[in-house]
C-alpha cells in the first residue's frame, strides 16, 4: 500500500482540519476525554520529523542565524507588539487584552514543526526556532507582561524546559537516530511521516475545540477578529521580512509559519493561573485558529510547489 504524496496530503489538510475542529465542537463530550492524549500525540509527531531529518539539516539551519535572530526579533517585538495594537483598536476588555498579549509574549509552538513539514519548509530550522524561542521564553515572556500591561506573572520556568525537551528535542533526536539507521531502505517514510502527522494534528485540533467548546459558544465577534489578525500579521510578516533577508521562499514559509503560530496552550495555562478564564479565551481560540490557518498556509505552499513542478519542463 502506498501513502499519497506530501503534496496530495497537505493540499487536502485544510479541509481535514476544519472537518477534525468541527467534529470536535459537535462531539465535545466525546474528544474531550481524550485530552491526555494531546502530549502523546505531539511526541509521536515529532519523533516523525527526526525520521525525516539529519544533521546537516541543522547545521544548515544554524548557518543561517540572520534568519534565526529575524525570527526571534519577530516572535517577541512584533507580536507582543501587535498584540497590544489589536487590543486597543478593537477595545477589547483589560482581561482580554491580558489574554492577548500573553499570546503574542510566548515561544513558538510545537504545531508549527508540523505545519512547516506539510507545507514543505525547513523543518530543521522551524525546530531550531521553536527551541531557542522557548529558552529565550523564560526571560522574555514575564518581562513582555510586565512591560506592556503592568502585570507581574511567574513563568514555569523548569516545566517549560522539561516539556520542550520531551515533545520537541528527545523524539526528534530518537527519530533521527532511527533515520540514520533505516538508511535508503524506506523511500517512501517521508509520505507516511506527512500522512501521519496530518491525521494527527487533526486529531488534536478536535480535542483542543472539545476542551474549549463552551468558550467558543460564548465568543464574542471581537476576539475572534483579534486572533485572527494577530495571527494574520504573524504568518505575513513573518513570510515577507524572512524573503526579503533570504529570497529563499522555503525559509520565507519556514518563519510565516514559525511566527504566525505560537504557543498558545501555554498562554492559557498562565492566563487560567494568574488572570482567570476570561483571559485565557484568546489563547483557547487561536489554538485551534492558527492550526487551520497554518494548515490552510499549507496547502497554499504545495500548490504553488506542484505548479511550479507542472510548469518548469515546458519552460
Amino acid at each position: 500500500m502506498r501513502p499519497p504524496g506530501t503534496t496530495a496530503i497537505a493540499l487536502g489538510f485544510p479541509l481535514w482540519a476544519l472537518l477534525m475542529a468541527a467534529a470536535g465542537y459537535r462531539f465535545a463530550d466525546t474528544f474531550a476525554a481524550g485530552a491526555s492524549l494531546i502530549v502523546p500525540f505531539l511526541i509521536a509527531i515529532m519523533f516523525g520529523m527526526g525520521l525525516t531529518l539529519r544533521m546537516a539539516d541543522f547545521k544548515r539551519a544554524v548557518s543561517r542565524w540572520p534568519v534565526v535572530i529575524l525570527g526571534l526579533v519577530l516572535q517577541y517585538g512584533l507580536m507582543p507588539l501587535a498584540a497590544v495594537a489589536i487590543a486597543a483598536l478593537l477595545g477589547l476588555s483589560r482581561d482580554l487584552t491580558l489574554g492577548l498579549v500573553l499570546v503574542g509574549s510566548v515561544a513558538g509552538g510545537t504545531a508549527s514543526n508540523v505545519i512547516t513539514f506539510l507545507a514543505g519548509g525547513d523543518v530543521a530550522l522551524s525546530i531550531t526556532l521553536t527551541s531557542i524561542s522557548t529558552l529565550v521564553a523564560v526571560g522574555a515572556t514575564p518581562c513582555l507582561t510586565w512591560a506592556l500591561v503592568g502585570t507581574q506573572i511567574g513563568v514555569p520556568v523548569v516545566s517549560m524546559l522539561v516539556s520542550i525537551a520531551k515533545i520537541v528535542v528527545a523524539p526528534v533526536a530518537i527519530g533521527m537516530a532511527v533515520n540514520h539507521w533505516i538508511g535508503a531502505r524506506w523511500p517512501e517514510r517521508d509520505n507516511w511521516c506527512a500522512l501521519f502527522s496530518a491525521a494527527a494534528i487533526g486529531s488534536v485540533i478536535a480535542i483542543i475545540v472539545a476542551l474549549n467548546a463552551g468558550d467558543i459558544a460564548r465568543l464574542g465577534p471581537q476576539v475572534l477578529l483579534a486572533v485572527v489578525a494577530h495571527n494574520a500579521i504573524g504568518l505575513a510578516a513573518g513570510f515577507g521580512l524572512a524573503w526579503l533577508v533570504s529570497r529563499d521562499a522555503i525559509v520565507a514559509r519556514t518563519l510565516a509559519i514559525e511566527v504566525g503560530m505560537q504557543n498558545s496552550g501555554l498562554a492559557v495555562a498562565l492566563a487560567q493561573q494568574y488572570f482567570g478564564p476570561v483571559a485565557a479565551l484568546p489563547g483557547a481560540i487561536f489554538s485551534v485558529w492558527h492550526n487551520v490557518s497554518g494548515a490552510a498556509l499549507a496547502g497554499v505552499c504545495r500548490g504553488l510547489d506542484r505548479l511550479r513542478a507542472v510548469e518548469r519542463p515546458s519552460a
